[in-house]
């Protein structure tokens, strides 16, 4: 038996750690959560690391899936041991090629992190949905159900294939597995040696096509012979559960883990089990045998190898005493008559139990459910939930579990308050900002733990699909023992605030233990930041018996030269005041991870972390608790009670953290959103925000233009409109000559900015007194944001100049047109969306988006809230966004759609013209709609049009 080697990695690097050392070519196409995997091995062949057989794979990245899949084909058939890794619609986009490849026989293995198909919406997040789709290609597959079965699955995958030559899709489940990061035993290149037959690979070559052995392949066929050479694979099919099971075999006989094509855990004499796959697996696992130390009969069947579907093993799995099982599908297919996991075991109980095979003698209760669709949490106490059902007098088939159905009917009930973890195990929460380091820190944390203590580590990374400035959620867990509880905590020793701006908006004592451990990063002294907590924390707090620590994070970490990045300095917090590792230990083992992470970019980097390091302790401090709450605020509004009521009770609901609990009625079946939602959410996510300096503003509009959040505005307007003005609003006389006489305004939206600071960079109007300041110069946001938020809502009733007077060539007056795109989830300073915007601007109230998957889906069309938005007539862009790489084709089916509906409604207009007039039709069919003017005439036109038309018989 080899030495076993520990190391602390996620599941997309132990996919790709094997998937790159078995392999020759690489042939690859970014796509969200499976993008780690390809960039790991095109990292690795830039290094020069080489595979088992001592050459460096060569790996390509294409212009999309399709041309992804086309070059794997055309690898394989040239002989070439070859892989590849996606997800969601990129393996949809490959079912052409893998209906070939495994037409063919061709050995290759297709590493999934399975994700959510775009139905009614878009979804980067996991379930099953996609590798069900592909699940008629010929292809087998294989679900693993943690990282250390990822790295394992994918060597036993390998070597199944080729020995099989059926090709072998292996999935995970997306960002659950693929982006969790565990502490597993890393497989040796001694043990992929004995695991790979060179022989097989040999066989491969050889099938290849040669001109020295020239072959056709791929021919047409015709009625009379296509159905039988169809049929002529059968035999590979029937002898490919033998070969995985035996190859599962050989990788226990070499490492000591052993896998079943199903694997059932549980009671021996269990009358009630659950069938499942992947990630979800693992909590059924763990809550059954938590159940059955209290006495229950419970089992598991984890599905290792879904095709081919071996109907004898699948029935040696289950238990004779079995009465109900409950089958749990992570998918939705709409219309059938069961998801695709039910139907195959209700398939393979009839014919098993016809057969004899297995020891049920008669047909169990059968019940089918979904569960965990994109990522949507599963939990013990929903595992407990299907238990019940199966249990009770009259079970509810074809059910849902984690939501609440009001429409259909489907939900079970499941108890929230149910817990299983272990009281061995440490939990600690962090919340931060997306780009602010926390989580690279927290990986950075599981990985210190992993290496240098005999603890296993889990690490899962909740990330809101905004880009930068949305809050992230760390879940560490860590204990003596091995870690399988894929789910969220919901009880935790240790919860940390990485921003100051959270406190208003989220309970974040909720979720942690009596007698636990809250960090607070709060620019207020010790002495202050008690009052700056909402009253019911402070009662939690004082309730839950909670020790309070806080640090000025950003202080210290800008004192150390490293800018908003305070990943360094809350890491150091956590290890000081968690107890997880002695603190002199814990210290040590930072400052070797920073030399480690950031060698390479150079001394100055490493040592301005090694600085924060050292500043942070005696910037740490704990706080006294008051005997009583003194604070005269409490937790803010998600949204302001002037919104909408779908955005109070529905994307209100979101944007406070609080959308798994929103039932199936409240939302729009077809995915039909609002548009002109992202002002009611106000972030608040800028430490800094530009003030506008008057008297040095040369009024050039370069600030607006560029402004990537539409945060900035300029207005001209009459002087009476100042009669109710805000003391504290600025405004001086327009200096452009067509507005003689009017007053100029530039202000800024306090609780949208994101403070990237590149309208100052762009200024180029200098304070004569002072050259160091510009006519915008950044300040901090806090004391600013209330008089500016009334200062804002002032100006946002100003009437907006006509647009018919402006020169759209000329910047400081284009400027003045309203945007139409506004407070996006862009990352701050986006270099897009000022385009965007200035799009929206000029076209905006015409326009018909069609959108490619990519940053401006997420940014332009994300949950909660969305930035495209409408004037104050109503009119404003649609949007809607298709897939992943066909905007073009999916603009140009809106334009021909367009087009032919101008050209039936123009033969309208002659058809009618007596009964609407001639003149007005001549008018309608001829108008010039080149300027804002032409437009506005039309527009005054197809009014009148209406009102004809409505007073016709």
């Amino acid at each position: 038996m080899n030495e076993k080697i520990f190391e602390t990695i996620d599941g997309n690097e132990a996919a790709a750690y094997v998937a790159y050392r078995v392999n020759e070519v690489c042939a690859i196409y970014p796509i969200t959560p499976s993008s780690n995997m390809g960039e790991w091995a095109d990292e690795w062949a830039a290094k020069g690391i080489k595979n088992i057989w001592g050459n460096v794979p060569s790996v390509c990245e294409m212009q999309s899936e399709g041309g992804a899949a086309g070059a794997v084909h055309g690898s394989l058939q040239a002989g070439a041991l070859t892989a590849t890794f996606t997800a969601s619609q990129g393996l949809l986009l490959k079912i052409p090629n893998m209906f070939k490849i495994a037409g063919e026989l061709t050995s290759t293995v297709f590493n999934i992190t399975a994700r959510a198909l775009a139905t009614h919406a878009l979804s980067i997040f996991g379930d099953h949905s996609d590798v069900m789709s592909a699940r008629t290609t010929g292809f087998s597959m294989l679900a693993s159900a943690s990282v250390q079965e990822v790295m394992d699955f994918v060597l036993i995958a390998q070597a199944a294939t080729l020995e099989s030559r059926i090709p072998i899709l292996h999935f995970f489940d997306g960002f659950r597995t693929s982006h969790e990061v565990s502490k597993i035993e890393l497989i040796s290149e001694d043990i992929m040696r004995k695991m790979i037959d060179d022989e097989l690979v040999a066989a491969h070559r050889l099938r290849a096509l040669s001109p020295d052995r020239p072959v056709i392949r791929g021919t047409a066929q015709n009625p009379d012979v296509f159905f039988q050479n169809r049929e002529a694979n059968n035999k590979y099919y029937t002898a490919c559960p033998d070969i995985v099971q035996n190859q599962m075999d050989k990788f226990a006989e070499l490492t000591g883990r052993q896998y079943k094509i199903f694997q059932y855990e549980g009671a021996p004499d269990a009358e009630h089990v659950i069938i499942v796959m992947a990630s979800g697996g693992e909590t059924v696992q763990e809550t059954a045998n938590f159940l059955n130390n209290k006495g229950e009969k419970l089992g598991v069947v984890k599905v290792r190898m879904y095709r081919p579907f071996d109907i004898k093993r699948f029935m040696e799995s289950l238990p004779s005493t079995v009465k109900t099982i409950s089958v749990l599908d992570r998918t939705k297919e709409p219309g059938a008559s069961g998801e695709p996991l039910y139907l195959d075991v209700l398939t393979a109980l009839h014919e098993g139990i016809a057969n004899g095979w297995g020891s049920i003698k008669s047909m169990p209760k059968v019940l089918g459910g979904r569960y965990g669709l994109s990522s949507k949490e599963f939990t013990p106490a929903m595992v407990k939930g299907v238990y019940e059902n199966a249990k009770s007098d009259s079970p509810k088939n074809h059910f849902t579990v984690g939501i609440v159905d009001d429409v259909t009917f489907t939900s079970l009930p499941w108890d929230e308050s149910f817990d299983i973890e272990s009281e061995k195990v440490f939990r600690a929460l962090f919340y931060g900002l997306g780009s602010d380091g926390t989580v690279g820190a927290n990986k950075n944390s599981i990985k210190i733990i992993g290496d240098e203590t005999d603890f296993y580590a889990q690490g899962y990374f909740v990330y809101d699909s905004k880009k930068a400035g949305a809050m992230t959620v760390s879940h560490l867990r860590f204990g003596p023992d091995p870690i399988r509880s894929p789910y969220l905590i919901t009880k935790a020793n240790f919860v940390a605030c990485h921003q100051t701006v959270f406190i208003e908006k989220f309970d974040f004592c909720k979720n942690l233990m009596p007698g636990g451990v809250f960090l607070i990063n709060s620019p207020y002294s010790k002495e202050e930041v008690w009052n700056t907590l909402p009253k019911s924390q402070q009662q939690a707090i004082i309730d839950k018996k909670i020790k309070l620590y806080t640090i000025d994070a950003q202080s210290v970490a800008e004192a150390s030269g490293m800018g908003r990045r305070i990943n360094t300095v809350m890491q150091v917090c956590f290890f000081a005041i968690s107890g997880v590792l002695p603190r002199e230990e814990a210290i040590e083992a930072i400052k070797k991870s920073i030399r480690k992470t950031y060698g390479k970019k150079g001394e100055e980097v490493v040592n301005m972390n090694i600085r924060a390091v050292d500043n942070t302790l005696e910037h740490l401090h704990e706080v006294a608790i008051p005997d009583a709450s003194s604070s005269s605020w409490d937790i803010h509004s998600p949204v302001p009670a002037n919104a909408p009521q779908f955005v109070k009770e529905v994307l209100g609901r979101i944007i406070e953290g609080d959308g798994d609990n929103l039932p199936v009625s409240a939302f729009p079946a077809d995915g039909t959103y609002p548009s002109g939602t992202t002002k009611w959410e106000k972030r608040n996510i800028a430490l800094t925000i530009p003030v506008w300096d008057e008297k040095t503003c040369i009024q050039c509009g370069k600030c607006a233009i560029v402004c990537p959040h539409a945060t900035i505005r300029i207005k001209v307007y009459d002087k009476e409109v100042l009669a109710n003005a805000p003391a504290t609003f600025k405004s001086v006389d327009a200096k452009d000559k067509e507005f003689d006489g009017m007053k100029y305004t530039i202000q800024i939206a306090p609780e949208d900015c994101t403070g990237c600071g590149v309208c100052v960079e762009v200024c180029p109007a200098k304070n004569k007194s002072n050259t160091s300041l510009k006519a915008l110069n950044m300040q901090p946001q806090l004391p600013l944001r209330a008089p500016e938020a009334e200062n804002w809502d002032f100006f946002l009733n100003i009437p907006e100049f006509d647009r018919t007077k402006l020169k759209v060539s000329n910047i400081r007056q284009q400027q003045l047109m309203l945007p139409l795109f506004e407070f996006s989830g862009a990352c701050a300073g986006c270099g897009e969306t000022p385009y965007v915007k200035l799009m929206s601007q000029l076209f905006g109230d015409r326009a018909l988006v069609a959108n490619a998957t990519g940053c401006s889906s997420i940014y332009g069309g994300n949950l909660p809230t969305t930035p495209w938005t409408h004037n104050a007539d109503g009119r404003g862009p649609a949007w809607s966004n298709s897939l992943f790489e066909d905007n073009a084709e999916f603009g140009l089916g809106m334009r021909l759609a367009v087009d032919k509906q101008n050209e039936i409604a123009c033969g309208l207009l002659r058809k009618f013209a007596g009964e609407i007039g001639e003149t007005l039709v001549t008018e309608l069919l001829n108008a010039d709609q080149k300027t804002e003017t032409g437009i506005e005439e039309q527009r005054k036109r197809v009014a009148i049009l209406k009102e004809k038309i409505a007073s016709l018989p």
